[in-house]
């Protein structure tokens, strides 16, 4: 009988995560075709809308992420003209991030966005399930080996240099190809 609860137990995990992946995929989809920016992106721009002028540090940990992560995501964002980086009164070495008019205008015709939600449904928890999901989760990375290294917002991976796209082949080309394989 134990064994039955404990494969039900990880069944139910990994449906939990199968909903989450869902939920932050669809919501993905849905944010860049209405909205044009990633999902991460509106997310930082909704947190400085509630939050204006927030250093780079505030910022990450109201997102809970990196520092260095969000500073990825605001060096898209000023390229977009969408935030305003300038340098704190009080301390020139330290930057604070707000939002342009641009910004603002795009943040409240835009949708909900899955990691406001999964933010804030993290900092409802009671601290008892909070500590668990987190003993769970880093548990689950270590044992697939993707513990290592900061994690980027969600859906905001490092830019890739694009590989040269491969010349088109003709049909008799691929034919050919296909006969040596």
């Amino acid at each position: 009988m134990h064994s039955g609860r404990a494969e039900h137990d990880g069944f139910l995990a990994v449906e939990a995560l199968r909903k989450l992946v869902r939920l932050l995929r669809d919501s993905a989809h849905i944010v860049e075709k209405r909205a044009g920016v990633t999902g991460a992106q509106l997310f930082v721009l909704r947190v400085l809308a509630d939050h204006p002028g927030l250093s780079i540090n505030e910022l990450a940990r109201l997102t809970m992420t990196h520092q260095s992560s969000v500073s990825v995501v605001v060096s898209r964002l000023v390229a977009r003209g969408l935030v305003a980086r300038v340098p704190a009164a009080d301390d020139r070495r330290r930057s604070i991030v707000s939002l342009t008019s641009r910004g603002r205008l795009l943040h409240r015709d835009a949708p909900a966005v899955a990691q406001e939600l999964i933010v804030d449904a993290v900092r409802r928890l009671v601290p008892g399930h909070r500590r668990g999901l987190a003993d769970g989760l880093r548990a689950l990375t270590e044992a697939l080996g993707a513990s290592g290294g900061r994690a980027s917002m969600f859906f905001e991976d490092e830019e890739r240099p694009r590989a040269p796209r491969p010349r088109r082949e003709n049909s008799k080309q691929k034919r050919t190809s296909a006969l040596h394989v």
